[in-house]
């Protein structure tokens, strides 16, 4: 009797499954297919790719008439970003760019784009649209990265196919990554992740192994790893070295490694330090020195903390929650600490049971540590202050550092529980007593289950006038001019950044929704400040009455459009668009229409 290659089960990989003697037709041949290895992985890989497009089945549906119904704005300000990376492909590109903000421009790198991204999807952008590739870039980042940790954990931990499973899913669908999937494309772009964290294993086993040279070479590949990611998202970046430093630190003070083999490391740590920093030295000046930069960030560690009470609760995103908790947080873009009571139980009951093994101590304490951060500076229960200090003081304040925002520490921690998880499966898995191989694995699934999320929930926006979308806007302005729509895009409103997105950005406007710089200070800003014919338009469109206006205005105006050197005022359907019109004709004389706007033509 034949026998085929090891089968490996969910529970046990150890299990060899005998062939038949004879396997004739269709069936038998797919009875061979399913005994392969690398098909159960496909099988997998496509579980992850199929369900995270099913949560995003109803933006799918239609990406440009419909929008993330919780984070709209976010989205917005990332199509602008997708479609002005197209710009790299034709030359026309600047990490400051003057196409919004006219003229002063915004430094992309001080705020949260994903360039790489947007580079290497411009074909899809240019094709059909930036609304369709922020609309699969969603999907893609969720199944993206629960396929890397999969990888990482079956084939660098050589951990069975169950166990890699069920951690890969709590990385890739944990109620942190469904609620930065609400437009924060930059967080939840993480499967370059598990290749960093591969990198810094395969240079602490050729440490160990005496081999330099594959240690200094892990250290090149790390820094190859570490510059994309700077153009993905540096925010996950940060909580990944400072992740990384905590496990490395505790691992080598358990393990105690020889100096030599110390050594090794720290040399292959250098060169991944040395060539990034030679990498991005060019672009980490442009972000932190260059024009329009930031030396903090924009958000208050006092009000984007994790409320300790959120850890046992449920997700409003998932099926075991409700609207209720979301008391809990800031709201849907930041759930990521709402892990739930059973996660939390069979967490701790991973880290007693794993308490001799090394790895799974350091992976603890990181998580510790992490969770801790995501507190902020005052520890808070259930909306209740306390006035106990948060572990989150001792970085409080330092440059760079500072603009991380408390509660996403959290979001570090997930991968290392489900690390945790993946040790304990393993652990049990070869114990002789069926209640440990399989109740553990059982338990571990029930308190999963509750996180389970539900789609995420869209909501109808507006089409593009015909002025844009057809390209009638080239009638009043040059490619690369500037065009004043009316209203004026804020961060609470960036609708008219929709209006250069569906021309591929080929024109720029004044302020809109970005970080910048603010005031004498230079303090990071959300957006900038008004000019008097902003301040004068904005009250009408939020009134709804229109103004009357004197030569004061008009000279105001005049100074202001040449301030942005403006081409054309642009007035197509919005709110209170009569009061708009007359206010507008008023201010600069009776507009023109052209397609289905009203345009203002300024002259020089």
């Amino acid at each position: 009797m034949t026998r085929t290659a090891p089968l490996r089960t969910p529970l046990r990989d150890s299990v060899e499954a005998p062939a038949p003697e004879h396997t004739e037709g269709t069936r038998g041949r797919l009875l061979e297919a399913v005994r392969r290895p690398w098909l159960r992985d496909v099988v997998i890989i496509a579980a992850f790719v199929g369900f995270a497009f099913w949560l995003v089945h109803d933006l799918l549906a239609d990406p440009h008439g419909r929008a993330l119904g919780q984070n709209p704005t976010d989205q917005a300000l990332y199509e602008w970003f997708l479609a002005y990376d197209t710009h790299l492909w034709t030359g026309d590109f600047s990490l400051v760019t003057d196409r919004l903000n006219a003229p002063d421009g915004v430094n992309l790198l001080a705020n949260t784009t994903v360039i790489a991204l947007g580079a290497v999807l411009a074909p899809i952008t240019l094709i059909f649209g930036a609304p369709v590739t922020f609309a699969l870039l969603v999907p893609i980042n969720l199944a993206g990265t629960a396929i890397a940790w999969y990888l990482l954990f079956s084939r660098t931990m050589r951990a069975g196919r169950f166990a890699s499973t069920v951690g890969a899913a709590l990385c890739g669908f944990a109620p942190g990554m469904i609620s930065q999937s609400n437009a924060h494309l930059h967080i939840t772009a993480q499967w370059l992740v598990p290749a960093m964290v591969w990198a810094v294993v395969r240079m602490w086993r050729a440490a160990q192994a005496g081999e330099r040279n594959r240690a200094v070479g892990s250290g090149l590949i790390l820094a190859v790893l570490v510059s994309l990611q700077v153009l993905i998202g540096e925010e996950t970046l940060f909580l990944t070295a400072l992740t990384l430093f905590v496990i490395t630190l505790v691992y080598a003070v358990m393990r105690r490694p020889s100096r030599a083999d110390l050594g090794r490391f720290l040399a292959g740590l250098g060169v991944a330090t040395g060539v990034a920093a030679a990498l991005l030295a060019g672009p980490l000046l442009t972000q932190f020195a260059g024009r329009q930069s930031v030396p903090d960030g924009p958000f208050s560690p006092d009000y984007f903390y994790a409320d300790l009470a959120s850890f046992g609760a449920f997700s409003p995103l998932s099926i075991a929650g409700s609207p209720d908790s979301l008391r809990l947080s800031t709201g849907y873009t930041e759930l990521n600490t709402f892990l739930g009571w059973p996660l939390l139980i069979v967490t701790v009951v991973a880290v007693v049971w794993l308490r001799r093994q090394a790895i799974a101590v350091a992976c603890a304490v990181a998580a510790l540590i992490m969770c801790a951060l995501s507190l902020g500076p005052q520890i808070v229960i259930d909306r209740e202050r306390t006035g106990i200090p948060g572990l989150y003081r001792i970085i409080h304040g330092l440059p760079i550092v500072d603009g991380a925002l408390p509660m996403r520490f959290a979001l570090a921690a997930v991968p290392l529980i489900a690390v945790l998880l993946v040790l304990l499966i393993e652990e049990v898995r070869t114990r002789p007593t069926r209640a440990l191989r399989y109740g553990v694995p059982v338990l571990v699934v029930a308190s999963l289950a509750p996180l389970l999320p539900s789609p995420l929930p869209t909501a109808e926006r507006p089409a593009v006038p015909r002025f844009y979308s057809e390209g009638h806007w080239r009638e009043c302005a040059p490619e690369g001019g500037v065009i004043v729509p009316v209203p004026i895009a804020t961060p609470p409103a960036p609708e008219p950044m929709r209006y250069a997105v569906a021309t591929d950005v080929a024109f720029g406007m004044p302020e809109g929704f970005f970080i910048g710089p603010y005031g004498r200070s230079r303090r990071a800003s959300i957006g900038t400040y008004k000019r008097p014919t902003s301040l004068l338009i904005a009250d009408v469109a939020k009134t709804g009455r229109a103004r009357d206006v004197n030569d004061t205005d008009r000279a105001l105006a005049r100074r202001d459009l040449a301030y942005w050197k403006a081409d054309c005022v642009v007035l197509t359907a919005t709110v209170h668009e009569d009061a708009l019109l007359l206010t507008m004709n008023r201010l600069l004389g009776p507009g023109e229409h052209i397609a289905d706007a009203t345009v203002w033509r300024v002259k020089r």
